[in-house]
């Protein structure tokens, strides 16, 4: 693909960098943003950087904040006895776009993944287990892909979880199909499944 400009081809081949996004289309954003009025380029390149620059991770959830503490686990009026651990802030997004679950979460950071050299100790695991003690949670869903990564986590973490005695753990329905992947479930489908999780026997 020829350019006329060196400053075009260089933005294009930034925006195509980006997942999902070729370099038609990265080609059609970088002239969008050439004819467009100059506040729009601005205000989109200072956004992404203080996006970038300036977003931090909650202190107990690990989810992203603006702040120390998450606007979710900020939440008095969230149910704070029931925590909902997922793998990934995408799923967080997810699960809070179905509207029916009203607990806290706990971010993962990934998944078990022996191939990838990724273990537990390389995923907030600990944080989680030390939230447990002397805390008023009486519940865990354990809300993590049904790959085979994320069945091993949860195989992991339901072993780690048996060790506290009045703490529930449970899993979400099997309305998410195995080896699929939560932020790509429907929202009436992914509700579902939490609203009919199955609680795991100790």
């Amino acid at each position: 693909m020829e350019f006329p400009s060196k400053l075009i081809e260089n933005a294009v081949g930034e925006l195509a960098k980006l997942p999902g996004i070729g370099r038609k289309t990265a080609l059609r954003l970088a002239l969008h943003l050439l004819k467009a009025e100059t506040e729009l380029t601005s205000s989109l390149a200072e956004a992404l950087a203080k996006m970038r620059f300036e977003i931090t991770y909650c202190k107990t959830c690990h989810n992203i904040s603006d702040t120390d503490e998450c606007t979710i686990c900020a939440n008095k009026l969230r149910d704070h006895a029931l925590v909902c651990v997922v793998s990934d802030i995408r799923d967080v997004i997810a699960i809070e776009n179905t509207g029916q679950y009203k607990g806290v979460y706990h971010v993962l950071g990934g998944v078990i993944s022996p191939i990838e050299g990724i273990g537990p100790s390389d995923l907030h695991i600990e944080s989680l287990l030390e939230r447990l003690p002397n805390s008023e949670i009486k519940e865990i869903i354990l809300a993590i892909s049904p790959t085979m990564e994320g069945d091993t986590t949860a195989f992991y973490l339901s072993r780690k979880l048996r060790e506290f005695e009045g703490v529930h753990v449970s899993n979400i329905a099997r309305g998410i199909p195995v080896g699929g992947e939560l932020e790509y479930a429907d929202e009436i489908t992914l509700g579902r499944s939490i609203v009919e999780r199955q609680r795991q026997a100790r």
